[in-house]
């Protein structure tokens, strides 16, 4: 419902009702700007397109607070969440009045205190879902957010450092063997280190040489561990060679079961192995086998190429992974598989061989 009347002192008053039955006013000298400003909020209803006026108040912190209040994240999700709250430069602008310019100096203030790319890029993504949030309730109409350059992260390729079999043989070698299985586990079936720290004896199916990743272990807000399960829904079956299934089984026989059930312990304790032990204990590992550069998460990527070198389809690369998806696959590893020019010589290759008998060698022949 709206309407324009005209005052007792020649102004025009122009007025509608919201989808929630609230009454917004404005005054204009003239009545065809009364009926154009009408006009425009009659269309932002119809397609959907309206935001309250007096909604986009709220300051960008009050909007986080509220909409972080309804969120099911992770406490990993909710820490890295909370440093991207505390990092904004426009926390008490209220949404209505934020710009482009606002989020530009963000980025830049973010830069100039030396972030990663892909740190600053994460950030942006979760103030972009803030912004969505606001949007959905029609507190703004517009994201700010839109069109912000930010700075050029490296190719993933050369990002990526992938361990050599040399380095990865050095790196076993160095470890003792009660922490061997920390490397096995990682280089060889690509859990994460937190899954590591989590695979008790009875996630191992020794008859059909398969590993049940079913959960992971994480550092809680607040202090003290706590069980998950695998990132991204990844719970997933691994399978091993013959190899690791024995390497596994010696290891039980040697060490035994600790109280808890888990395969790789921390001393004496009954609790699975923190992450924070087991990243010590790969700091250790490398240091002793002189092997710089190389993080734990590197070993998820040599299995990933080793994979990859034997073969094995994206769908196979993701399901012994554990992603969400298989383009999560290929957005990460797409430049470890064959190209078309690649699979063109191979295959131009074999057409040779088998087209064009093999001649004695001309080496020694008198001309």
């Amino acid at each position: 419902m709206a309407s324009i009347k005209k005052r007792p002192d020649g102004r025009w008053r122009a007025r509608y009702r919201d989808d929630a039955g609230k009454e917004h006013a404005k005054h204009f000298d003239r009545k065809v700007d009364a009926q154009r400003w009408l006009d425009e909020v009659t269309a932002a209803l119809v397609t959907g397109a309206y935001a309250d006026p007096r909604a986009g108040r709220v300051t960008f912190d009050a909007w986080w607070h509220q909409w972080a209040s309804r969120q099911v994240w992770e406490d990993t999700t909710s820490r890295s969440m909370d440093l991207t709250r505390r990092s904004v430069t426009f926390g008490d602008v209220p949404l209505r009045s934020l710009r482009p310019s606002h989020l530009e100096g963000w980025v830049k203030a973010m830069t100039s205190k030396g972030l990663a790319p892909t740190t600053i890029a994460s950030r942006m993504n979760g103030v972009r879902s803030a912004f969505k949030a606001a949007i959905r309730d029609r507190l703004i109409v517009v994201d700010p957010s839109v069109g912000i350059t930010l700075p050029r992260q490296r190719r993933r390729e050369a990002a990526m450092t992938i361990p050599t079999p040399e380095q990865v043989g050095a790196i076993l070698e160095a470890s003792d063997p009660y922490r061997r299985p920390l490397v096995y586990l990682s280089a060889f079936a690509g859990l994460r280190l937190g899954e590591v720290a989590a695979v008790k004896a009875t996630d191992v199916d020794f008859l059909r040489r398969r590993l049940h990743v079913a959960r992971q272990v994480q550092r809680q807000k607040g202090g003290g561990l706590v069980q998950r399960a695998p990132k991204y829904g990844s719970e997933r079956d691994v399978y091993l060679p013959d190899s690791i299934v024995q390497m596994l089984a010696q290891h039980l026989e040697e060490f035994g079961i600790p109280l808890g059930g888990w395969l790789v312990m921390a001393g004496n304790s009954s609790g699975p192995l923190p992450p924070t032990t087991a990243h010590a204990w790969w700091t250790s590992i490398t240091s002793t086998a002189g092997v710089q550069g190389i993080r734990h998460h590197d070993l998820r990527h040599f299995f990933a190429s080793g994979l990859i070198a034997a073969g094995c389809d994206v769908v196979t690369v993701q399901r012994a992974l554990g992603h969400s998806s298989a383009t999560v696959t290929l957005n990460t590893y797409s430049h470890l598989w064959p190209t078309a020019e690649d699979r063109t010589r191979v295959a131009t290759a074999h057409l040779v061989e088998s087209a064009v008998p093999s001649r004695p060698s001309d080496e020694g022949r008198v001309l």
